[in-house]
C-alpha cells in the first residue's frame, strides 16, 4: 500500500510518501510545495494545489492521509490552515483516492509515543522508523509522520523499531 502523507499550509504544504510492504515501513519520496507568501491567498493555493496534482499524478498513492486543522489561537491562521486544507482535499477528491485524516497530537503520539512532542522529536523518530540519513524540512517530516500514522493504524504490527524496518532503494 502506497500512503501519501499532508500536512497542509497555504504558504508551505509538506508531503511525504511511504509504501507498507508486509510489517515495513519503505520511503519513497518527500518534500515541500511552496508559494510566495506576498501573492493573494487564491493565488498561493492554485500554485500548492497544481504541485499537489502532480505528485499524485507521479507516486500514485494509494491513500492520502491528512493531519487534521488544530485550534489555534489566532483564528486568522485556523482559516488559513481550513482553506489549504479544503484545497488539498478537492485535489485529492479530483484524483478519486481516499483520505484519512489524523489530529496532530495523535500523530505525534503514534510516531514518538508522546502527544505534545516537539517538531524535533517527531523528525528524528520519523528518521529512525524509515532510514533517512539527512532530516528533510519539518513540513515534509510532518507529513511522513501522518504517512506512518496511517500505515500503523491500517496495520499495527508495522514500523516497530526491529530488523523489518528497512529502507527503500532509490
Amino acid at each position: 500500500m502506497r500512503i501519501l502523507g499532508l500536512d497542509p499550509s497555504s504558504r508551505v504544504c509538506g508531503y511525504g510518501v511511504i509504501d507498507v510492504v508486509g510489517t515495513s515501513l519503505l520511503y519513497v519520496e518527500c518534500g515541500t510545495l511552496t508559494a510566495p507568501a506576498d501573492h493573494p491567498m487564491e493565488e498561493r493555493l492554485g500554485e500548492i494545489a497544481r504541485g499537489l496534482r502532480e505528485v499524485i499524478a507521479e507516486l500514485q498513492p494509494g491513500v492520502v492521509a491528512v493531519e487534521d486543522v488544530f485550534v489555534s489561537d489566532n483564528p486568522r491562521s485556523a482559516l488559513a490552515l481550513a482553506q489549504a486544507r479544503g484545497m488539498a482535499l478537492a485535489v485529492i477528491g479530483l484524483a478519486g483516492i481516499g483520505v484519512a485524516s489524523y489530529a496532530p497530537a495523535l500523530v505525534k503520539k503514534t510516531v514518538t509515543g508522546n502527544g505534545r512532542s516537539e517538531k524535533t522529536q517527531v523528525a528524528l523518530m520519523v528518521s529512525t522508523l524509515i532510514g533517512l540519513t539527512k532530516l528533510p524540512r519539518h513540513d515534509a517530516t510532518d507529513a511522513l509522520a501522518v504517512a506512518i500514522t496511517h500505515g500503523r493504524a491500517v496495520s499495527p504490527r508495522v514500523a516497530k523499531l526491529v530488523p523489518s524496518v528497512v529502507r527503500a532503494r532509490p
